[in-house]
């Protein structure tokens, strides 16, 4: 799949490292980098995939995702507002399957930079009745960051929801995230000391999480950095065996090679008010095994 999207022609050079290409006409921005490639639908303003220079790709995506206007991709980083979960319609909300604005773009020596944006529109005010505008920032390069910056006066969950790519579901070790969770697959909460290890479904929400989180592969031989800022909460996810299987956009081999580390503000919402905007975000970058203690 993420060979495919570095293969398309390109619809429009628009910057030297920057490139729209279309995948069965659906729109994505492309980057090519010597530091970093990259892939960004215009779609939710969703990353698809970051792969530094000399890097397996840190972002898992389905194979059997599709690129269809208004059904969500599987994989990357969606942008989950302005509701967390299956709460109302669209489940995750809206912003992930509207098409965004790139709004600017710059690139230097050490990456690139991209700003995108939505507003609310006719649409979005049947689904929910607020004004609001939001910003979109992303820096890729060694690094991997993003910024969502909510506008206007209301109250919102949201999360940037990672899905990780991982040599092996039951090998990979997550720390960092605090004791204390809610596990919404035995619906109960729950003091766990130690870091997490994936054994079947899981499906947490971490409400005492550190401020970074470390997902340790040692098949792969990487430590992949997670660092939270203005968060509440990270979320944990793998939909395990049974589950998988009956995902259509999933497939049942799915689940072993990707983990889902969020971050989030399900139980403190984003809260823009008075001219003053709210945020979330997260910096993600890889270090070998040897080089973190």
């Amino acid at each position: 799949m993420l060979d495919k999207i570095f293969s398309l022609p390109v619809v429009e050079q628009i910057s030297p490292y920057i490139s729209q290409r279309n995948i069965d006409g659906f729109p994505l921005i492309v980057i090519s980098h010597p530091k970093a490639r990259g892939a960004i639908s215009i779609q939710g303003a969703h990353l698809i995939t970051w792969q530094p220079s000399g890097e397996k790709p840190v972002l898992w995506v389905s194979d059997k995702t599709a690129f269809s206007s208004g059904t969500p991709i599987r994989g990357g980083i969606p942008i989950c507002w302005p509701w967390f979960g299956p709460s109302s319609a669209p489940s995750h909300g809206f912003a992930r399957i509207l098409p965004w604005e790139l709004k600017a773009h710059n690139e230097n020596e050490n990456g690139v930079i991209l700003t995108f944006t939505l507003q609310d529109n006719a649409y979005t005010h049947k689904l929910w009745p607020h004004e609001f505008t939001l910003i979109a920032r992303f820096k890729l390069g060694e690094t991997c960051e993003i910024e969502l910056e909510s506008h206007g006066e209301y109250q919102a969950t949201c999360a940037l929801h990672s899905y990780f790519n991982v040599s092996d579901i039951n090998q990979i070790r997550v720390s960092g995230l605090g004791d204390h969770f809610i596990d919404t697959v035995a619906d109960r909460e729950q003091y766990v000391h130690g870091d997490l290890i994936f054994s079947g479904r899981t499906d947490r929400i971490y409400t005492e999480p550190d401020d970074f989180s470390l997902l340790r592969d040692p098949q792969w031989k990487r430590t992949v950095e997670i660092h939270h800022y203005h968060q509440s909460d990270i979320v944990c996810w793998n939909p395990g065996a049974a589950l998988s299987s009956s995902m259509k956009d999933m497939g049942k081999e799915g689940y072993k090679n990707m983990a889902c580390i969020e971050t989030a503000r399900i139980n403190s919402p984003l809260l823009p008010k008075n001219g003053n905007p709210d945020r979330l975000s997260v910096v993600i970058r890889c270090r070998k095994i040897s080089d973190v203690s």
